[in-house]
């Protein structure tokens, strides 16, 4: 046997073994725990919204692939046919990332006025939680999460900016340059705002925070131990949900201030920053209308341009799941009981109610939370015994109901009550 030949017969055997051991590999990876694992993220609405989107995009951006490098010339002979299906796929993307920006604006605005404020230790907390690793202090943490925050601006306004061009000229008079550093500055800015996050003191472990994890780990322990001897036993929502006009007050302003209301509510049980969440919400429900009907102007399609406008409606009124989100958050951390009519699911449940009567969903979150004291994240029920007096006449505070119902039951927002010792 030649040189030759031994040599191609142990290329032969190495190509073999290392392509058997590709396959043992193949074999060996436990495709049902990836499967499982793939259902119980995607059952979470907000992951199964973003996979929505996302497939929306890849397809989208593979079209759009295809009609610029001219695989499609054959099922689309004609220009004016490519040109059609260009813009619109083009209008769909600038569409949909303009949606993402919009929703996550509000969010960063609000992290970005904690930065400049940087007084309460909670806010200090909440920002470290979101872009610290860990969690725990940082070497002049305040300066990266700042540079890391800004990124995450320049990012959406270059979206909205790139939005512009858009929808302001038509293909042939949009100027390319602009569109190119839009496009440079969108895609690069959040890659680099991730990039500065791992490699900046932000990303990095230090010796101390082992003992920052054990006092956070102490705080938290104590503070549920304080709760432990509240009642939060039997807790249900209150009232059926169509009980819309049960309070008065709540009925109608859920129905004149929903926005706002949901934002008051959502805040005062402790999910986050009220305008946070009226903006959002609004933006949810409005902006799909506005940007898929502008996008549509620039396309000479009939059909598309209804298509597209029909597209925005619809998302508009499934923007309501939003409230149907935090719905399911609500119910979940303060155990109060589901609906089972939707094929006893009652996440399904919580989302149906919010995209088919979102006023009373409301109404009964918010009459929910005028019947309960919020301690810890927790729901407890509200002492509602008389006052009493002495021999004397005179008050017993400890019998004094800790919030008084009526004109006190819609006062605006306070952090929820927490009984904390003394450090």
């Amino acid at each position: 046997m030649t040189t030759e030949e031994r040599d191609e017969e142990a290329s032969r055997s190495g190509n073999s073994s290392s392509s058997n051991n590709f396959r043992e590999r193949i074999r060996e990876f436990k495709w049902a725990s990836l499967v499982k694992m793939s259902k119980q993220w995607l059952r979470n609405p907000l992951n199964m919204a973003l996979f929505l989107w996302i497939l929306v995009v890849a397809v989208s951006g593979a079209i759009l692939f295809m009609v610029m490098t001219g695989m499609l010339n054959a099922v689309l002979p004609k220009k004016s046919q490519r040109d059609v299906w260009f813009e619109v796929n083009n209008q769909i993307l600038n569409a949909l990332f303009t949606l993402m920006c919009l929703y996550q604006h509000p969010k960063r605005f609000h992290h970005l006025v904690l930065l400049c404020r940087w007084k309460q230790e909670d806010d200090v907390t909440a920002l470290r939680k979101i872009y610290c690793e860990k969690g725990t202090h940082k070497p002049n943490e305040r300066f990266h999460m700042m540079v890391v925050v800004l990124l995450l601006h320049l990012n959406c306004f270059a979206q909205y900016a790139l939005c512009g061009l858009n929808l302001g000229f038509r293909r042939s008079e949009r100027p390319p340059v602009g569109v190119g550093i839009c496009v440079s500055v969108a895609i690069a800015s959040p890659a680099v705002a991730g990039l500065y996050t791992i490699l900046s003191p932000l990303g990095k472990e230090y010796g101390d925070e082992e003992n920052q994890m054990d006092r956070k780990v102490s705080l938290e322990r104590r503070y549920s131990f304080a709760s432990r001897g509240d009642d939060e036993s039997d807790l249900e929502w209150r009232g059926g949900v169509l009980d819309i006009w049960e309070d008065i007050k709540v009925s109608y302003l859920s129905l004149l201030c929903t926005f706002c209301v949901f934002g008051w509510n959502m805040e005062r049980v402790g999910f986050g920053n009220m305008y946070v969440h009226i903006a959002t919400f609004v933006l949810f429900c409005l902006a799909p209308f506005f940007i898929f009907n502008l996008a549509a102007i620039n396309i000479d399609n009939e059909v598309v341009r209804e298509g597209l406008g029909y597209m925005g409606i619809v998302l508009c009124v499934f923007g309501l799941l939003y409230g149907g989100f935090w719905r399911i958050q609500m119910r979940k951390r303060f155990k109060l009981p589901g609906y089972s009519f939707c094929c006893g699911r009652p996440a399904v449940a919580d989302c149906t109610l919010w995209l088919f009567c979102c006023w009373c969903s409301l109404a009964q979150e918010v009459r929910t939370a005028n019947a309960y004291e919020i301690v810890e994240d927790k729901l407890c029920k509200r002492r509602e015994e008389e006052v009493k007096a002495d021999e004397d006449g005179v008050i017993d505070p400890s019998c004094l109901p800790e919030k008084m119902k009526g004109d006190e039951a819609l006062s605006p927002p306070s952090p929820p009550f927490i009984h904390r010792e003394a450090t």
